[in-house]
């Protein structure tokens, strides 16, 4: 059952900012609301209020709302018009389908002076004979009655027959209140038998059905903790009770009962009733999620994406290290991230959800950091590998290093001989012999390739051997 608190009106008040002090108009329909309450207190400046489809069974707590102008109350269990003559400034009401069978109640809106339209269609007191001309004979004040206008002629006659009406409204009225007594006894035996039913079948040993011959059918404990492992037990437990509700349900809404507000609470805490007992089966078939899998039973690391994220793994040789690239949510939280690098695999956990990742080398983690940018939100985690040597621009210094020294001892070497002078082979010649061109199938042309004639160069007595310096190739 619900009930009027601040925090239901401060929701329905979105369009005023969630101020309520200020509050114009608000709407709380549909809220099984049963008492009509703190509204007088809370929003002294309304002028609509709407609270048609509750089960409110008073009107009470609007006599401070002098502002308001439009109050809605239909389809509620109201029995009897009160309450109402604080508020000055009401022009419209609607009681539309609630309990009203005392009629004469309606002369208690003789003082909103200001009231034009009254809604009392669905009533039991509609249905009186006289119902309308003892309405607009006390109403003087009133324009339009069940959305029909009220007549000038209508009102002048209504006026001439009210004594007579007003004598068949009070019998109609007094019969009207016998009817009402007996259909409050009848819902009282009825609630009455609905709560020793729930009582008994509470008792131990009571399985829904009447033949509970208890010492006939009593399993031993081996038995019965057996009985109570069995896998399939507990799936035909909740058949049988979702097939028992089912079977009460259809009960229920097949008998018939009268138009009463006992009638309308019945129907409530049945449905209440009906979606417990949902909520209880939807528990009982909930099961507990088994924990992810990340390292098997023999210490094998597998490969595990829960938040079904996207990544990247590079191998970055240059800096002989692991990069991984994993799209987090651009706008979580960091403290919601947790890296935990392994030398065989890396384990990121975001939000609770698991992402494991097998590396293709070993990698060293203390030397490994995470990383996160500002602007994608991308987390990059950096993981060097185990016992390989750095490679990049060091080898080249070292291979420089043994030329030279290479090149220093040819250097020194040559300084100690003296130079040499280089002859020409007489034999070989630098062009093509013209005369053997031609020479049959013997053996196949062949071009001497010229060979470069060396100059021995003379020593300027200025030279100097730098032994640093490499010999020209």
């Amino acid at each position: 059952m619900g009930r009027i608190t601040e925090d239901l009106i401060r929701r329905n008040a979105e369009h005023n900012e969630c101020v309520i002090f200020s509050l114009e108009e608000l709407s709380l329909h549909q809220q099984e609301i049963e008492r009509l309450e703190h509204v007088d207190r809370w929003c002294r400046d309304l002028k609509i209020l709407y609270l048609q489809n509750n089960l409110i069974g008073k009107i009470e707590n609007v006599s401070k709302l002098k502002k308001l102008e439009y109050l809605n109350l239909a389809l509620n269990n109201i029995e009897k018009i009160e309450n109402l003559e604080g508020c000055e400034g009401l022009t419209k009401l609607d009681l539309t389908v609630n309990f009203i069978g005392e009629l004469s109640s309606v002369k208690t809106l003789q003082h909103n002076i200001h009231l034009k339209e009254l809604f009392l269609m669905g009533n039991p007191c509609a249905d009186f004979d006289g119902y309308r001309q003892f309405v607009v004979a006390s109403l003087q004040q009133l324009q339009c009655l069940d959305g029909r206008e009220i007549e000038r002629s209508e009102r002048i006659q209504a006026l001439q027959n009210f004594p007579v009406v007003e004598r068949q409204i009070r019998q109609q009225e007094e019969a009207y209140r016998l009817r009402r007594a007996q259909d409050k006894e009848e819902a009282q035996r009825k609630l009455r038998e609905e709560l020793e039913n729930k009582a008994q079948k509470s008792r131990p040993g009571f399985d829904g059905r009447w033949n509970t011959d208890l010492g006939a059918s009593l399993p031993s404990s081996g038995d019965s903790r057996g009985h109570l492992q069995a896998p399939g037990t507990q799936g035909e437990e909740l058949a049988r009770q979702k097939r028992d509700g089912l079977d009460d349900d259809l009960e229920f809404w097949s008998r018939p009962s009268s138009f009463t507000p006992e009638s309308r609470l019945e129907t409530l805490r049945h449905i209440e009733k009906q979606r417990e007992d949902q909520e209880k089966l939807s528990e009982k078939k909930k099961r507990v999620k088994p924990p992810r899998t990340l390292i098997t039973e023999d210490g094998k690391a597998l490969n595990v994406n829960e938040p079904r994220l996207d990544f990247s793994l590079k191998d970055d040789e240059k800096r002989n290290q692991i990069v991984l690239d994993l799209a987090v949510y651009r706008y979580m939280d960091t403290s919601l991230i947790d890296v935990d690098v392994q030398p065989t695999y890396v384990r990121v956990m975001v939000k609770g959800k698991a992402f494991q990742l097998v590396l293709p080398a070993e990698v060293t983690p203390d030397s490994s950091s995470a990383k996160r940018s500002q602007t994608t939100g991308h987390l990059l985690v950096c993981m060097p590998k185990v016992g390989e040597v750095i490679a990049g621009g060091r080898r080249t210094p070292r291979s420089v290093t043994r030329t030279s020294a290479r090149s220093r001892e040819q250097t020194t070497h040559t300084s100690d001989k003296k130079p040499e002078k280089l002859e020409v082979d007489p034999s070989k010649r630098s062009f093509p012999d013209v005369a053997h061109i031609v020479q049959g199938d013997k053996q196949p042309p062949r071009r001497v390739r010229p060979e470069p004639k060396v100059t021995p160069r003379e020593e300027e007595p200025d030279f100097e051997d730098n032994p640093e310096v490499p010999p020209l190739i």
